[in-house]
């Protein structure tokens, strides 16, 4: 997998960068979000994003990584591909993305073009438990996090408590305890409830 570019800036329109990089040129689809930030640099370094098809190979570059981490996330929900990824990355910030999935804000999502109400919603519904926001940092994707936040609110749904009232509790205290035990995180949910 080619990870990043580092190279010299050859070429740059709102939707691809072509970089140069020891001779040969990369043609690299980009957001608006990562057109802003390296318009105007010469040399620049991209994280990327190859998807490799039958008839085609093509490279998605982001600034930075939680850029490239919302896009491999959006891709992997059903009914939206790589471009339907990049035309929200370039209506939203990875920020704005994961606010609006956090929240379930299907209306803001909806607002992006070619993004209907089923889409928006499937967004959210495949992605909330995948996206933890952190104050000013962004986007975190964490696997292990978003597994013992499903099995603690099972565990609570059958102690009779709803998923909804017990989420958010269970993702701040990940956040406060990142490396808590699945126990422990009940007994402490269980305990500010």
């Amino acid at each position: 997998m080619i990870h990043h570019l580092r190279g010299k800036l050859t070429e740059l329109n709102p939707t691809y960068a072509v970089i140069d990089c020891g001779g040969i040129g990369y043609s690299v689809h980009i957001s608006l979000n990562t057109y802003s930030k390296i318009t105007g640099a010469d040399d620049i370094c991209l994280l990327t994003y190859p998807i490799f098809k039958e008839d085609s190979q093509t490279l998605f570059g982001f600034y930075d990584k939680n850029e490239r981490e919302v896009f491999g996330l959006l891709i992997s929900v059903s009914g939206v591909g790589a471009n339907t990824a990049r035309v929200i990355l370039s209506s939203l910030s990875p920020e704005e993305v994961s606010a609006c999935i956090k929240a379930e804000d299907v209306d803001t999502l909806k607002s992006v073009k070619g993004i209907g109400a089923k889409t928006a919603e499937r967004i959210i519904v495949d992605l909330k438990n995948k996206i933890d926001i952190k104050a000013g940092s962004g986007s975190i994707i964490n696997a292990n996090s978003s597994s013992l936040v499903s099995e603690a609110t099972t565990a609570l749904e059958v102690l009779g408590y709803s998923s909804k009232m017990t989420n958010k509790l269970l993702n701040n205290i990940l956040k406060e305890e990142p490396a808590i035990s699945l126990e422990e995180l009940i007994k402490s949910t269980l305990k500010r409830l």
